[in-house]
């Protein structure tokens, strides 16, 4: 079971959801990047492109663990620029129901394992 909350005393979320009480099966889904199935980066330079190969992977790691999206209960979004979380959150609201957002923070980092990589994403999911 998983609740959506959002306290009446909190300014309203931009695109996440304050509190998900979650019970179940945790799965935890290490950050991905953009690299395909051969460890082959998408989308060098290009952020909706990198962040779609991201939310496939993290998809194909959801199917894995017999969980959706609707599972997803929080992530964490890296960004080696702010700028990139317009193509982050238009690719994720393809992925996600946007009236029931998860939690989500969003960090930006000096750089990740990669200098070509724009950014990384981890997830929480309960099912």
């Amino acid at each position: 079971m998983i609740d959506h909350i959002t306290p009446s005393d909190v300014a309203p979320g931009f695109g996440y959801t304050h509190v998900v009480a979650a019970t179940g099966r945790l799965i935890v889904i290490s950050g991905q990047v953009a690299l395909d199935e051969n460890g082959q980066l998408v989308g060098p330079g290009d952020p909706e492109a990198q962040a779609r190969q991201v939310f496939e992977n993290l998809r194909r790691c959801l199917a894995a663990a017999d969980a959706t999206f609707a599972d997803v209960v929080k992530f964490t979004v890296y960004v080696t620029d702010l700028a990139t979380m317009t193509a982050v959150r238009a690719v994720r609201d393809e992925y996600v129901d946007t009236t029931r957002p998860p939690a989500s923070s969003a960090v930006q980092v000096a750089g990740l394992v990669l200098p070509e990589l724009l950014l990384e994403i981890d997830a929480l999911a309960v099912s």
